[in-house]
């Protein structure tokens, strides 16, 4: 296969590219995403997008990995409460954009081992080891016992919550709810303590 010819774009282009189709995707979803939309969208010539990156599915790759944001890498209160409590903080913060995205792309991913790596790379797998920091932190400082079966179980949800609440009430998982999420169901498993209800 004869490799794609590059043109020269510079990184703020590049990521205006990568924001138009990103929210193409939100918008109207992967099928409906077209080369000549983020075209009409960036205002350049589809050729242009053609000769950067060949089809649909490798710009929404290189999209997705251009503008991973990794929300949870840097949180570290000193307590695995803490931690949470800031990562929930985050992960409210973006919310709609991330779960309209994932939503976009989740049955085209499913059929794309490409278009699947790529978003498991961009967006779950940086929140998943950032929880998981967290939580082997926490076994280590001895807050959480290195047997707790709750453990294994934390990245899976938090990341699922936020996902499934527009599925199943129609809202983003905002940050309340996300905290009243974390004090309910996830640190009284951990053995940590909780806040009270105000």
């Amino acid at each position: 296969m004869t490799p794609q010819r590059r043109s020269k774009i510079t990184p703020e282009r590049e990521l205006e590219f990568y924001e138009a189709a990103l929210d193409l995707l939100r918008e109207s979803g992967y099928e409906a995403l077209t080369m000549e939309g983020v075209a009409a969208r960036s205002r350049c010539g589809k050729s242009t997008l053609y000769r950067q990156w060949g089809t649909k599915t490798q710009l929404v790759a290189a999209a997705l990995r251009g503008t991973r944001c990794v929300r949870l890498a840097d949180i570290d209160t000193g307590t695995l409460a803490g931690d949470l409590r800031m990562a929930v903080c985050a992960a409210a913060t973006g919310a709609g954009r991330d779960t309209a995205l994932l939503h976009a792309l989740s049955h085209a991913a499913l059929q794309n081992p490409e278009l699947l790596r790529a978003v498991r790379e961009a967006v779950v797998e940086p929140e998943i080891v950032a929880i998981e920091a967290m939580v082997r932190r926490a076994v280590e400082r001895g807050e959480v016992a290195s047997d707790n079966p709750a453990a294994e179980f934390v990245a899976a949800q938090l990341i699922g919550v936020v996902r499934a609440r527009p599925l199943l009430d129609g809202r983003n998982a905002d940050e309340a709810y996300l905290m009243r999420f974390l004090e309910a169901a996830v640190l009284p498993g951990l053995g940590l303590e909780v806040t009270s209800p105000s």
